[in-house]
């Protein structure tokens, strides 16, 4: 299985792996499957703006990382038990508005939520992908 080749508390580039494929698994598992195609953004706030919009975040969502990163682990562990998570970003920009620098302190929250999810030994896995 596609799965047990992943650490199932991990932030990685999806290298080999098909946006289609690790959904199907994912649902295969009984996972939440959560893809953010991200071509389109260009910064910052357009990429949090496509991540709220492609994973159904509330209207309220403040479009700053530590409103993703609630978003991502509090408010979701407050709904009741959940069975995992698979997370796919794709097309992450590369330029000047949204640099390595920024594309870090993005990763770094899911990295974050990896870690807080796999506290409670619920699998956490985040792939991503550059434009």
């Amino acid at each position: 299985m596609l799965l047990q080749t992943v650490r199932p508390n991990i932030v990685q580039s999806i290298r080999a792996y098909r946006a289609e494929d690790l959904m199907r698994v994912a649902r295969s598992v009984g996972q939440h499957f959560l893809y953010a195609n991200l071509s389109t953004a260009q910064s910052k706030q357009e990429v949090l703006e496509g991540i709220a919009a492609a994973f159904h975040f509330s209207p309220h969502f403040g479009k700053n990382l530590d409103t993703l990163y609630d978003c991502l682990t509090d408010l979701v562990y407050k709904a009741g038990a959940q069975p995992g998570f698979v997370v796919v970003l794709e097309q992450l920009p590369d330029n000047p508005r949204f640099d390595r620098e920024v594309r870090e302190q993005l990763l770094d929250v899911f990295r974050d939520a990896a870690d807080y999810w796999g506290e409670r030994k619920i699998p956490f896995r985040c792939f991503y992908s550059f434009q």
